[in-house]
C-alpha cells in the first residue's frame, strides 16, 4: 500500500534551472528526478562539474579533471584545483565579494535568552583577525587546531580562521569529559586549543576550566584561546595555566593582525577531522577535503534543500555531531544560520519552536526525538506561534516513523513537509533524502541524493527492491573521507567500508528500496533483529512502541548467545505520568503483534530508567548487545561518550540474570 504523500511546494526550485543548464551543456534529457539522478551517478564527472561551475566555486586554479583514479577508495576529485573552503563564505561577505550580502550571517541564542547577531562583514573581519592570532601562535598550513566549544558563533569563527590558514580543524562540545574529548582530539597532536570556560545546560552552569586544562595537557598544545562563558575566566579562582602554554582571551584573539590572503590549498587538502561515536572502541578520525566538502554541501543546500540567500536555517545540533558542520556550511550557500547553545526543552518544551518563530526560520532541522517530545507533551506550535515563514522541516539522526509526518501536518502546518534525511559522519553529507522534484511519503525518504549511487544489496551483492538489504553506495562521492587519521596503510578505512563488497561502500544500515524509488531505513545492520531466520530492523519496533503515549523511549536488542540461543529483550522508559504495569505491557505486546507481527513481540520487556544514547542522540544498541553477550562494559563503550553512563547498569543487571555478566 502506498503511504500518504504530499508534494513539496516550491514555485521556482533551483533544481529546475540547474537541470536546464545541464541539459544544454551536456546534451542530456533530464525531464524528471529519476533521469536526473541516473545521469548524476552514471556521469559523475558531468554532474559534479555542473555543481562546481554553476555555483561558481571560488578557486585560484581551476580543476584539470573532475574525477580520476579508482576503484574505490582510490579516487581523487577536482585534481589541479586550488581553493579554500573559507573563500566560499567570504564571497558573501565584504563589499568586494561577487555576491556580497547585507544583514546577519549568524544569529545566536543562548539558553538564558541572550540573542546576538554577527553580520557578514563582521564575520569576515573576525575570521581574518583570529586567523592572524593563530598565525602568530605558530599555526601553519597542515597544523591542527582543536575546539572544546558550544554551538556558538565563536566556534564557527575559530573553524573558519583555522581553515583559512590551511590548518586542520576538529571540535568536541564541552559536555564531553576531558578524557573522552582527549581520546579524539589528542590523536591529532594539535598546536592550539580553543575552549569555553563553562557551558549552560537545563538552567545550570557547568564550570569546565579544570577540564580545559586537563584536555590541553593531554593534547600537548602550546596555547589556549579562552572563550569565556558565565563570567568565568582563568584570571581568578581558576587553576593556573602551565607556563609552557600561552593564554589568549577571545577578545585578544579578535585583535590579531588580519590575515590578508587565505591559503590556497590543493583540492584534496584536509579541511577537518570528524570522529566516530567511540562507543565501540577508539574513535576513528575521518578526514575530509576542502573541495569535496564544498561540492557536496553546495549540492545539498542548493539542489536538495533548495536553500539560498533568502533562507534562514536553524538545525538544532552540538559540535559533537556532524550536523554542526552542515550548519556551518549553510554560509557557503549565502544562507543565514541560527545557532543555539542549550537544552532542547529549557525553559519549556517548545523552546526550539519559539526560536523558529522568532527568527522567521525557513528550514528547521531537528531529530525524531524532538518531534516525539512535541507530540507527547501536547504541543501545538502551528496554533500557538507564527510559523508562516517555515517551508520545510528536516530530520535526521534516526529513522522518522510515519506518525511524525502526521503530527507535523496536524500540529505544525498542513503544507509543511517533513523531510527525512539519512547520511553519516563518514561523509559529512547525505546519502538519502529529499528533492523539490520528489513527493514526500510518510515514513520514507524520498530518494537517493543527487550524485549518490545508493542501493540496497543482498549478501551476494545483488541489488534488491522491496526487500531489506544493506545500504551500499556503488560509486564514489566527493565527500568520502580522504583517509582515517593515523591509518597509514589505509587498512582501517578499507575494512570499515569496503571489505564486505570490494569496490563498493557498505554503510552499515539496513534499508528497503521501494518500487517507487523511495527508501525506508530500518536501523544499523550490525544490530539487526532476526527471528526464526526473518531479518528486520529495530526501527520497525520503535515505530510502534515509541508512538504509544505511555512510552518515552525504547531500545530493542537481538542477542545471539552460546548454544544457538537467540533472545530479543525490549527495554521501555515510561512517559511522564504513566506507569508501565503488567496490564500496560500486555497491551503493548498486543500492539506489536497486531501492528507488526508475532515475530515483533519480544521475549521479555524490561522497564528501565532510561535508554543510553551517544552524545548525538543515537541509541547504543551494539554495545548494549555486546554487554548482554558477556563483554565487560568498559571494553565495548566509553562512558564519557554517552549521555548518562549510570543507565548502563540496568542492562548489566539483565546480563547477570542471564548469567553472562559476573
Amino acid at each position: 500500500m502506498t503511504p500518504t504523500s504530499m508534494s513539496w511546494q516550491i514555485e521556482h526550485p533551483r533544481l529546475t534551472e540547474f537541470a536546464a543548464s545541464a541539459e544544454a551543456r551536456w546534451d542530456r534529457a533530464l525531464p524528471d528526478y529519476p533521469a536526473l539522478h541516473a545521469w548524476s551517478v552514471e556521469h559523475p564527472e558531468e554532474f559534479w562539474a555542473s555543481v562546481w561551475d554553476d555555483f561558481e566555486v571560488a578557486c585560484s586554479a581551476p580543476y584539470e579533471a573532475v574525477l580520476t583514479g579508482g576503484p574505490m577508495p582510490h579516487h581523487e576529485w577536482f585534481t589541479g584545483a586550488r581553493l579554500n573552503y573559507v573563500d566560499q563564505v567570504f564571497r558573501h561577505c565584504g563589499a568586494d565579494g561577487p555576491v556580497a550580502r547585507d544583514g546577519a550571517a549568524i544569529v545566536s541564542h543562548a539558553e538564558d535568552g541572550t540573542r546576538a547577531e554577527l553580520s557578514w562583514v563582521e564575520l569576515e573581519q573576525q575570521v581574518r583577525a583570529v586567523a592572524g592570532t593563530l598565525r602568530d601562535l605558530g599555526v601553519a598550513e597542515g597544523d591542527r587546531v582543536v575546539g572544546y566549544l558550544t554551538n556558538a558563533p565563536e566556534t564557527i569563527v575559530a573553524f573558519l580562521a583555522t581553515a583559512s590558514l590551511g590548518a586542520i580543524w576538529a571540535v568536541c562540545a564541552p559536555d564531553l569529559g576531558a578524557s573522552t574529548a582527549a581520546s579524539r582530539l589528542a590523536q591529532l597532536e594539535p598546536h592550539v586549543l580553543v575552549a569555553n570556560t563553562a557551558y549552560d545546560w537545563a538552567g545550570r552552569t557547568y564550570d569546565r576550566r579544570s577540564e580545559v586544562l586537563e584536555l590541553a595537557d593531554a593534547c600537548g598544545v602550546s596555547a589556549i584561546v579562552e572563550v569565556p562563558r558565565a563570567g568565568l575566566t582563568f584570571d581568578e579562582d581558576a587553576p593556573a595555566i602551565p607556563a609552557r602554554m600561552r593564554r589568549v582571551p577571545w577578545n585578544d584573539a579578535l585583535s590579531g593582525t588580519p590575515l590578508a590572503q587565505t591559503a590556497q590549498v590543493a583540492a584534496n587538502h584536509p579541511l577537518w577531522v570528524l570522529f566516530s561515536s567511540g562507543t565501540t572502541g577508539v574513535p576513528k578520525g575521518m578526514v575530509h577535503s576542502h573541495a569535496g566538502v564544498v561540492a557536496s554541501h553546495l549540492s545539498m543546500f542548493r539542489l536538495c534543500l533548495d536553500c539560498g540567500p533568502a533562507d534562514t536555517l536553524f538545525w538544532y545540533t552540538t559540535p559533537n555531531w556532524m550536523m554542526w558542520n552542515i550548519v556551518t556550511s549553510a554560509l557557503i550557500a549565502g544562507t543565514r544560520t541560527v545557532t543555539y547553545e542549550g537544552h532542547v526543552a529549557y525553559p519549556a518544551p517548545d523552546r526550539l519552536w519559539r526560536l523558529v518563530a522568532d527568527e522567521a526560520v525557513t528550514i528547521f532541522g531537528t531529530s525524531p526525538g524532538h518531534l516525539h517530545l512535541g507530540a507527547q507533551s501536547g504541543q501545538e506550535p502551528g496554533r500557538d506561534l507564527d510559523l508562516s515563514s517555515l517551508r520545510a522541516i528536516a530530520v535526521t539522526g534516526a529513522p522518522a516513523p510515519a506518525v511524525l509526518n502526521v503530527w507535523v501536518r496536524e500540529h505544525v502546518r498542513q503544507d509543511v513537509p517533513l523531510l527525512s534525511v539519512c547520511g553519516g559522519t563518514d561523509v559529512v553529507s547525505a546519502f538519502l533524502g529529499c528533492s523539490p522534484w520528489l513527493p514526500v511519503h510518510d515514513g520514507e525518504l524520498s530518494g537517493p541524493a543527487l550524485g549518490v549511487d545508493a542501493q540496497a544489496w543482498d549478501p551476494e551483492g545483488n541489488p534488491v527492491v522491496e526487500e531489506v538489504g544493506e545500504l551500499v553506495i556503488a560509486s564514489p562521492g566527493p565527500s568520502m573521507p580522504l583517509y582515517f587519521w593515523g591509518d597509514e596503510d589505509g587498512s582501517r578505512y578499507r575494512s570499515a567500508y569496503f571489505d564486505t563488497y570490494p569496490g563498493a561502500w557498505r554503510q552499515g544500515d539496513w534499508v528497503t528500496r521501494t518500487d517507487r524509488g523511495t527508501f525506508v531505513v530500518h536501523g544499523r545492520s550490525d544490530s539487526t533483529l532476526n527471528r526464526n531466520g526473518v531479518r528486520f530492523g529495530s526501527s520497525d519496533i520503535y515505530d510502534i512502541v515509541e508512538s504509544d503515549p505511555a512510552v518515552a523511549d525504547a531500545v530493542v536488542l537481538g542477542v545471539e548467545l552460546d548454544g544457538g540461543v537467540y533472545r530479543m529483550p525490549l527495554f521501555l522508559v515510561p512517559a511522564p505520568g504513566h506507569e508501565l504495569d503488567d496490564a500496560e505491557l500486555d497491551r503493548i505486546r498486543q500492539r506489536l503483534r497486531s501492528e507488526g507481527s508475532p515475530r515483533h513481540v519480544p521475549d521479555e520487556i524490561r522497564v528501565v530508567r532510561g535508554v543510553p544514547h551517544t552524545r548525538t542522540g543515537k541509541k547504543i544498541e551494539v554495545p548494549l548487545k555486546r554487554i548482554l553477550q558477556g563483554a565487560a562494559p568498559g571494553a565495548v563503550l566509553d562512558s564519557g561518550a554517552i549521555d548518562d553512563a549510570s543507565l548502563v547498569e540496568d542492562y548489566v543487571a539483565l546480563g547477570r540474570e542471564w548469567g553472562t555478566q559476573p
